[in-house]
This record gives C-alpha cells, structure tokens and sequence, in this order.
C-alpha cells in the first residue's frame, strides 16, 4: 500500500474511532483515558487488564464499547466456585440425539472477565489458552474463537479474601492494564441524572458504528503504520532500563526486582501503532511510545519489598524510566 492509499485509510478509521468514542459518550461520563485505553487494546487485537474499585463504570465501558463496535457481548462473572466448563462449554450425551457440544459465554467478540483474580487456577489456566492461541477446547474438539476476540478484564485491588492473584504468565498476556480512577465532582453530577442504576443500556440508544469485518481491517492496517529504525531503538531501549537499571544509572533501580519480558516491547511496538492510527497519523512519534509506556509496564515490573514498604509503584518507575532513557 502507497502512502496516499495510507494516509486515506487511517483517516477513514481514525474517524469511525471518534464516532466510536462518541456513541460510548453517550453512556458513559468521562474516562476518556479509560475508553482510549480500551479501543486502543482493540485495534491491536490485544486483551485488556482494568483494575479499579466497584461502581466506576468498567462494566459500562466494555458493554458500551461492544455495542459500538456492531460485536458480540459475553460476560463471565468470576467466582471462586467457577469451573472451566462453565466459561468454555461442555460435551454431553443426550439420549436420542448423541453427543451434543454447547459452547460457553467465551464464544464471542467482547469477552468482560469480571473480577477475574476471583476465578481458582484452572478456570485461569482455561481463559490463558483462550487468550493465547484464540481456541477453546470442550471435550476432545478445539474450536477456533471468533475473530475479533478481546478478552476485557477486570479486578478489584481492595479485596483479599476469596481471590487468586494472577499468575505472571497469565498477566503478562494482557497488552494493558488500565487503572480505572474516580469522576470529577463536575462529571459525578451528570452521572447522577444519567446513571445505569435508574435505566438500562438500551436507553442510552448506541448505534453500531463498525462491525466485525471492518474491525478485521483496521486492526490488519494498523500494522502497516510506519515505524522508523530510530523509534524501534527507543523501544529497546526502553525495555532494557527495566532489566539492566545500573546501566542507566536509574535512580530507582533499587525498587526493581525483575524487568519486563519481550512481550513489554511487542506492546510497545503494536501500541504505538495503534496510537497513531487513533490521532490520524501514518508514522509512530515517540509521544505515542511515551503515552502508552505507563499502560505496557504496569503490570509487567517486578518490585521488590522495598518497594512496597515505601510505597513505590510501577507507574513512579515507568515515569523515571521514561525520563532518562534519551530518544537516540
């Protein structure tokens, strides 16, 4: 594809995407961050990680955004009583009829994985092969996923009790992880008069502004974008702060237990693609590797117990990286 031919289609997806954020604004106030971040896993074909306390609009967010996305919507609420079965679907034998498959709510688009650090290791180790190679096995048949498939998950950092944390490799497939915050007093007010407990979704009217094939495309376009030898260092580079601190004389190298895996900078890479598709742009600039830094290492930076005795997280260490790790 030339770049004319380029230039025209970003601009084509780019704008479905501004339409896209304003049907969700329709149900949803504020979070602009949040919906970006969303749309943002979307377009790489990523899966999502939201933490966030209860009642901040997550659950919103994801049905809101499948609707305007024309996609299909599957809900899984996580318990520590859940089995695999119960989110990937059964073989059962059924007299007169044979064997019969009945495939779970993970066959379909949007997947929200609702408190997903609820669920015990073997459902997580069910969703891991969903997430991983876009397939689902009920009895002896693999059954392909459908395409777009983005698992949309969320967890509640207060509570403790009757929760698995996520083993790392299961985190570390996540393309994201996005911290949910709190409205403004100004945006509180208009959740008040157009909150979800008083109507329903259907309420709210959202159109459908992409669908499944159109999804496909854009996500196939976004890794044409350009991206110059130069900022491809800088992702390296990047990455290579958090595994060899001392090199870059970090000054908070000693909060840092282990650094991020190769995935760290593939999400990168693909991120800041899909950044510059969603701002119009056909080549990645290092603001678009700057904004998503914090979203890629969050959840991929092992801290230490100084760390967490001090306070320090990963998002303070992603901003001292970011600060001195030059652009080459």
């Amino acid at each position: 594809m030339d770049e004319k031919e380029l230039k025209k289609k970003v601009k084509e997806f780019s704008e479905e995407l501004e339409r896209v954020r304003k049907e969700i604004g329709k149900a949803v106030i504020g979070q602009k961050d949040v919906v970006n971040g969303f749309i943002r896993g979307l377009v790489c074909n990523g899966h999502v990680l939201a933490e966030g306390v209860p009642g901040i609009a997550k659950t919103l967010i994801v049905r809101s955004l499948a609707t305007a996305m024309g996609c299909e919507f599957g809900r899984v609420q996580f318990t520590p009583d859940l089995l695999p079965s119960d989110i990937i679907g059964i073989t059962t034998y059924i007299e007169g009829e044979g064997f019969q498959t009945y495939k779970g709510p993970i066959f379909a688009n949007f997947i929200l994985a609702d408190e997903i650090n609820r669920a015990p290791p073997k459902v997580q180790s069910a969703l891991l092969e969903a997430m991983q190679e876009r397939q689902a096995t009920i009895g002896q048949n693999t059954y392909a996923l459908p395409t777009p498939f983005v698992v949309m998950a969320t967890q509640n950092p207060l509570e403790t009790l009757g929760t698995y944390p996520l083993p790392e490799a299961q985190v570390d497939r996540f393309l994201f992880k996005i911290i949910v915050g709190y409205p403004t007093m100004k945006e509180e007010i208009e959740i008040l008069e157009t909150n979800m407990t008083l109507r329903r979704l259907e309420d709210y009217k959202l159109q459908p502004v992409m669908n499944e094939h159109r999804i496909a495309e854009m996500q196939d376009l976004t890794k044409q974008i350009v991206l110059h030898p130069r900022i491809m260092n800088y992702i390296v580079r990047l990455v290579d702060c958090t595994r060899h601190p001392e090199r870059y004389n970090l000054p908070v190298a000693k909060y840092m237990e282990w650094g991020a895996s190769p995935r760290a900078a593939i999400g990168l890479y693909i991120g800041a693609k899909a950044e510059a598709l969603m701002n119009n742009q056909i080549h990645v600039v290092p603001e678009f590797i700057k904004k998503i830094v914090p979203d890629v290492f969050r959840h991929r930076l092992i801290l230490n117990y100084l760390a967490q005795a001090e306070k320090v997280s990963t998002d303070d260490i992603a901003s001292s990286i970011l600060k001195k790790v030059k652009i080459p």
